[in-house]
């Protein structure tokens, strides 16, 4: 099934309602979580994002990529392409999208075996998947720079 193109205000229905912010430290070594952002519109959810890039000194950003199992794009894929579009807009800051796959169900499971509750793990799950994302995203720039 084709990806559908859309609008951003209706595009707006296939993002997730919150996002997961994590940040690494200056060496790119280790993600660590910063906040759960609860999704409202396109221009407070960038305005929130810019600031904490703006507080953190960040120097880009990885967006997490919904590619689907099979390797396809759907339109969760294709809306979070809209989204970094519309970002890159509002900053100089790079960003670069890296595929999520399995990041929030492998979260959910290490959750689950730290015995964390159901309601503390919907609490905390986009962050966390946030900082699997960008671990992956820097362990892939580390082994570069090891060639």
């Amino acid at each position: 099934m084709p990806a559908p193109v859309v609008p951003l205000i209706e595009a707006a229905r296939y993002f997730p309602s919150r996002i997961g912010v994590a940040v690494s430290d200056p060496d790119r070594r280790l993600a660590t979580g910063v906040e759960t952002v609860r999704r409202k519109a396109f221009k407070t959810d960038a305005a929130r994002l810019l600031a904490i890039a703006t507080e953190r000194t960040a120097v880009g950003f990885v967006l997490g990529l919904p590619i689907n199992m099979d390797g396809s794009e759907g339109p969760r894929a294709q809306s979070t392409r809209a989204f970094a579009r519309n970002l890159a807009r509002l900053t100089d800051l790079a960003i670069a999208l890296w595929d999520e796959r399995l990041s929030t169900s492998a979260v959910e499971r290490e959750l689950i075996a730290m015995d964390v509750s159901r309601a503390r793990r919907a609490e905390i799950v986009d962050e966390h998947a946030a900082m699997f994302i960008l671990q992956g995203a820097l362990d892939r720039l580390a082994n570069l720079n090891r060639r």
